[in-house]
């Protein structure tokens, strides 16, 4: 069938909207009709160039829609059922899936990888050409083709525009805090950049029951959104060191908790330098892969300081998401407020433009 997709060519360039073939699921696999995608940061690092993808291909990886078409042996969904599309693919039987570590299966780390569906071929085409997939997902086209694994059914009165968020940015942002952290009530804690990750971050910290949590960032009005998902203080990195900032919030001591969601070496190493001894960092951000980090031995062996990072929010992804809806559906999950602008999927890089320069919380494109 005929698909309207954004095509990446290659790094440095703008998405390409144009019209692609997309063949029919094979065996295991879903044929998707897309309603939202996400415009998430981790495809704008790609499109840049500092995350790696095989290409040319069809990126985007939050994404929610209707099943249109299941090959043989599907059998986890059917025609009409309405899904989110998971984009970390996992095996559920492997040492990572068994000890509830899905994210790290090596079925979505090959698939990442290759650009190719599990049987080493891809879906789409324009004018011949092989298009490579992305993560397994590919939501920025009207029709996408993913694993049947990479399919999570969701209730049918779930909004589909709002469980579009559920994807990757919101179970990776509450997933740090809850999971990775744990982060534990009436401690302390900063976040590193006040993005759709970040947000997140913050809420999960809320959720948990942190009683100071400090938003640092460089925009006034990435600041004011955080005051909304639970941010007790705020620090406007642009005016003032931001270690030395949130060292004065937490009368010297430092915080529990510090989480970077930016991808920057800088500020995670800011982070870092903000902990309290015993203290956590998690580092959520994505950064380019030729960075490095360079942390003091001493505080990590006499403070007993810790540096980690978190995947996919740590989560046990398809309990976790359904656990999330359940919240939102019980008012415990701000999921409304973080949808702060809706657009047309011809206007894609128009979206990423606003979320560069942060305009937005977190936008979708619908189709």
């Amino acid at each position: 069938m005929k698909s309207k997709a954004a095509i990446f060519w290659e790094a440095g360039k703008r998405l390409d909207i144009q019209e692609v073939d997309v063949e029919k699921p094979h065996t295991g696999e879903v044929l998707v009709k897309l309603v939202a995608a996400g415009i998430c940061h981790s495809d704008y690092h790609v499109m840049t160039g500092h995350l790696f993808a095989p290409f040319p291909s069809i990126l985007g990886h939050e994404g929610s829609g209707i099943v249109a078409e299941v090959g043989p042996g599907v059998t986890a969904v059917k025609p009409g059922d309405h899904i989110i599309v998971m984009w970390r693919l996992s095996c559920g039987i492997c040492e990572y899936c068994s000890n509830g570590r899905p994210a790290l299966c090596p079925a979505g780390t090959q698939i990442r990888s290759t650009g190719q569906l599990l049987d080493g071929t891809t879906r789409f085409k324009y004018k011949g050409q092989e298009i490579k997939h992305f993560a397994g997902a590919s939501t920025f086209s009207e029709y996408t083709v993913i694993p049947e694994g990479s399919a999570l059914k969701i209730p049918q009165d779930f909004p589909l525009e709002i469980a579009v968020l559920l994807g990757c940015g919101v179970i990776t942002g509450v997933g740090a805090a809850i999971n990775c952290a744990k982060v534990k009530p009436g401690s302390t804690s900063v976040v590193f950049g006040a993005g759709g990750i970040g947000l997140n971050i913050i809420q999960g910290s809320a959720i948990a029951g942190a009683a100071k949590i400090i938003a640092v960032d460089i925009n006034a009005k990435k600041l004011d959104y955080a005051k909304t998902f639970g941010a007790t203080h705020f620090v406007d990195a642009s005016k003032k060191n931001a270690v030395e900032a949130v060292r004065a919030l937490t009368d010297g001591r430092g915080v529990d908790y510090a989480f970077e969601a930016i991808g920057s070496p800088e500020t995670v190493r800011q982070a870092f330098d903000c902990l309290a001894k015993r203290g956590m960092c998690v580092a959520v951000g994505v950064v380019p892969l030729t960075k490095e980090v360079a942390v003091p031995i001493m505080a990590l062996v006499f403070e007993e300081k810790t540096l980690t990072g978190s995947l996919y929010g740590s989560a046990r992804i398809r309990q976790d998401t359904m656990m999330l809806m359940e919240m939102y559906k019980a008012g415990k999950l701000k999921l409304d407020e973080l949808l702060t602008r809706k657009y047309p999927f011809a206007q894609i890089n128009e979206a990423y433009d606003n979320l560069i320069k942060g305009e937005v919380a977190r936008s979708i494109v619908t189709f």
